[in-house]
């Protein structure tokens, strides 16, 4: 009887286990969905902006310098489009700003990066933006590159970022190619 009662339990033990198991192998294909998607979407919709002078026919210009950290890595350099960052609205397949990265005289697109306004944004919403399962990133004003308050996102999408996919700062990008 007792070894009835043992082999009972250990059978619903291994039950319970397994179907945690495909509760969690679920989840995790769930949680990166939307990133995977927004990554695919970014490369279909920005892809052709590889072409440094295809983003300034399109109204991306170059924003200050190269945006650097001091222990965090680079972001690189910013092409947002005037009109798209004024806009206040968020699109997928219009991303407000390019990201470069320069080695050997070459811009190279690593990234996009999605911004609002934050005055904009909050005329109109309760909440911050999210696009396609991301939360963006708010910076307040005054801020480093004298903005008003906005929210953003970066999307790292030709550049691996051993920091994610969407976030800010990328240790494998470099402002040292870079010369104004």
């Amino acid at each position: 009887m007792k070894e009835r009662k043992y082999i009972f339990i250990t059978l619903v033990a291994l039950s319970l286990l397994a179907l945690l198991s495909i509760a969690m192998g679920d989840s995790n294909h769930q949680q990166e969905q939307p990133a995977n998607n927004l990554v695919e979407t970014v490369r279909n919709a920005a892809g052709i902006y590889k072409n440094l002078s295809e983003a300034e026919a399109a109204g991306y210009g170059k924003f200050l310098g190269c945006v650097s950290g001091p222990q965090e890595g680079a972001m690189g350099v910013h092409f947002p489009n005037g009109s798209l960052v004024g806009d206040g609205l968020l699109d997928p397949m219009q991303p407000e700003v390019l990201v470069y990265e320069v080695k050997n005289g070459r811009y190279n697109l690593v990234a996009v990066e999605y911004l609002v306004l934050a005055d904009d944004w909050n005329a109109n919403n309760d909440s911050p933006p999210v696009l396609m399962g991301q939360v963006f990133n708010y910076v307040g004003s005054p801020n480093r590159y004298g903005m008003p308050a906005f929210y953003e996102l970066h999307v790292w999408a030709w550049k691996t970022n051993p920091n994610g996919v969407f976030a800010d700062w990328n240790p494998n990008v470099s402002c040292e190619g870079y010369i104004d």
